[in-house]
This record gives C-alpha cells, structure tokens and sequence, in this order.
C-alpha cells in the first residue's frame, strides 16, 4: 500500500509559478511511475506529466512542455511539479499517482494509488 499527499496548490496569478509536492509512504515508493493528474470542472482527468521510477524517463502533455518541470528525489518519497509561466487554462485540481511501468498512453483506471489532489487556480 502507498498513500500519497499533495501539497503546494493555491491561487496564482497568470505568469506566475507554483510548486507542487507529493509526499509518499508506505511501499517502494521508488519501484512505481509517478504521475501528475488534473481535472477541471466538467472535464476529464488528464495526464499532465509521468516520470519512470528512476526519473531517466518523463513525458509531458503539449499544452504544458516547456512550462511545467516534474522530478523526484526517491531518498525523500518525494515527487515535485514545477510549474512556470501558469494560464487560466492551468487551473485545475492537480492529483498525483502511482503506478508500475512507465506507459504515456495508460489511463487513469491503470493508476494503483491517488492522491487527494490540490486546488491550483491561475486568474487573468
């Protein structure tokens, strides 16, 4: 068992830079693909970045390369989203999650543990 917590949200405004954490305990932490999640109201959760166990791999969504930074420090259980130069489009909760393997294309339902998420909200 995992258990993951974000922290870090917030409000923001547009160009503005916000850092997000998520604090792992429990299992092998270090043996999982992390990914950062988001959902806006009335939208789908979407995958916003993944990083492979050892953070040799990464993947990002368009909308965000370039802007936002995911990394992890497995000595610490420790996964980060920075994110630079925030739109309103950003605004969202943001979700970390865990998973075995590194795959860009697997969904949600794929994902073994969740966060509770954290409110990120970028005003114009």
């Amino acid at each position: 068992q995992v258990q993951l917590v974000e922290f870090g949200g917030g409000l923001v405004q547009a160009g503005g830079s916000l850092r997000l954490s998520c604090a792992a305990s429990g299992r092998a932490f270090s043996s999982y693909a992390m990914g950062w999640f988001r959902q806006a109201p009335g939208n789908e959760r979407e995958l916003v970045a993944l990083i492979s166990w050892n953070g040799g791999a990464t993947y990002y969504r368009d909308s965000v390369k370039g802007r936002f930074t995911i990394s992890r420090d497995n000595a610490k259980n420790t996964m980060y989203l920075q994110m630079n130069s925030l739109k309103p489009e950003d605004t969202a909760v943001y979700y970390c999650a865990a998973r075995t393997g590194f795959n860009v294309v697997a969904g949600p339902p794929t994902y073994d543990y969740w966060g509770q998420g954290t409110q990120v909200t970028v005003s114009s």
